[in-house]
């Protein structure tokens, strides 16, 4: 593609994930170049890092646009993101060629509008805090509560690009060998610092078709992710139950840690995901997990209670720990998804405690930032059932993993975050039963 198609491509894949609504960008971005198979892996790429800068400066950029009354279409989106990297007008003018694979030509009232953005960056002194954070105003307080003075620093981290990070999978391989596998790939990669788990690839590169993945040496998983599945500690011969499963990732790493012995059953209320479960489990070589779909007037977990050693709990939350790799999911989170999600949250635990054996443990988990759903969501789990108490995240894994300082900031609890740890934002408590 010429750059002018790549910046046509940009603006039409952009237009199509605002139009999307409640769909994921990256879901939209598939479809979009699976319907398009002549778009080569380099312009793929171009094309999705070009819409992706757009998604992580969208507020910004649509602020600088309503200070001359133009509507946040992609094409001027994407036009006025070019001129805060340094371009000139005359130079983004040139690429909305017109003509069958160029974007439109520019006209008088938008290079008007874009004329004031020329020279500037990004931020503005003018512009509100949560436009500068690219946060939806709603949600500011929530985050300012979490973070205090230091929420701008952890905001800018959020904003910028994730690192992609793999778990390797110790039943098939050791790190080193995972490291040199990807490196006769072409693929330079180096040990994550907290998870001894892990190998880290500072930039965006495909890793799924190459053997490594495909033999299921490796697994695509944040670090963080990999330390919540620590924090489990499943050992050998245990019970555990992934009470959220999903697609399994956890579910994977916590069968690692038990070397495929003992019994591990993975829940969800969607057999989709657990079917896509299935498909991972099979390359990873794990042998020793059964799946349970969760269906309404289930007798499941009342006719198991007390019988498992652990049971994790990834409950569904905002995901506001994911907006380095999913800056258009902040523009989708409404403040009523919250407040749902923190009653499904305190239901989920009610229905899956009861599964804990007296000396079992309930490792709450969630990917999100947002004190409603962590530390208070935990607290009033435990006004519920007196029989939990907390169990210290220094004294919950085997493992020689030391967090930086910053964690014990957050007293007995697992809490991660882009600036404080380079990991998505996490959060995990371990509930002990003794009663």
């Amino acid at each position: 593609m010429t750059p002018a198609g790549r910046i046509a491509a940009s603006i039409e894949l952009l237009d199509s994930i605002n139009k999307a609504l409640r769909k994921p960008a990256d879901a939209v971005a598939n479809d979009y170049f699976r319907q398009r198979r002549f778009i080569g892996s380099g312009d793929r790429r171009a094309v999705s890092d070009r819409v992706w800068k757009v998604l992580r400066a969208q507020r910004r950029l649509t602020w600088w646009l309503a200070r001359d009354g133009m509507s946040p279409t992609a094409r001027m989106l994407v036009a006025s993101s070019l001129l805060v990297e340094g371009w000139t007008l005359d130079g983004v003018g040139q690429s909305f060629s017109g003509g069958q694979f160029g974007a439109d030509t520019l006209d008088h009232p938008e290079k008007s509008a874009l004329r004031p953005i020329e020279g500037h960056t990004l931020d503005h002194p003018d512009m509100p805090d949560a436009v500068r954070m690219e946060l939806p105003d709603w949600i500011l307080p929530n985050l300012a509560a979490r973070f205090g003075d230091e929420l701008p620093a952890e905001m800018a981290a959020m904003n910028s690009p994730a690192t992609l990070d793999l778990r390797v999978n110790l039943l098939r391989g050791t790190r080193e060998e995972a490291q040199a596998a990807l490196a006769s790939e072409g693929l330079e990669s180096r040990p994550t610092d907290l998870s001894p788990w892990g190998l880290r690839i500072d930039e965006r590169r495909s890793v799924t078709s190459g053997p490594a993945f495909q033999t299921g040496l490796v697994e695509i998983q944040d670090e963080g992710s990999q330390l919540v599945a620590a924090l489990v500690d499943a050992q050998p011969e245990m019970r555990v139950a992934d009470w959220c499963a999903g697609a399994g990732g956890k579910t994977l790493a916590i069968a690692m840690t038990m070397q495929n012995r003992g019994h591990i059953v993975a829940c969800d209320v969607s057999a989709p995901r657990l079917d896509g479960a299935v498909r991972r489990l099979r390359r990873a070589g794990v042998h020793n997990v059964e799946r349970h779909l969760i269906e309404p007037g289930d007798k499941w977990a009342k006719r198991r209670a007390g019988s498992f050693d652990r049971v994790l709990v990834d409950a569904p939350c905002t995901g506001t720990g994911t907006w380095r790799r999913n800056p258009d999911a902040r523009q989708r989170l409404r403040e009523l998804d919250l407040r749902e999600l923190v009653v499904k949250q305190a239901s989920i635990l009610d229905t899956a405690s009861p599964l804990v054996r007296i000396g079992g443990r309930l490792v709450y988990a969630t990917c999100s930032l947002l004190p409603e759903e962590n530390e208070d969501q935990v607290t009033a789990f435990l006004a519920r059932h007196p029989g939990f108490r907390i169990r210290p995240v220094i004294h919950s894994w085997r493992l020689d993993i030391t967090l930086p300082a910053a964690s014990s900031e957050r007293g007995a609890f697992l809490s991660l975050s882009p600036l404080g740890h380079g990991t998505d934002g996490f959060f995990g408590a371990v509930l002990e039963r003794f009663a």
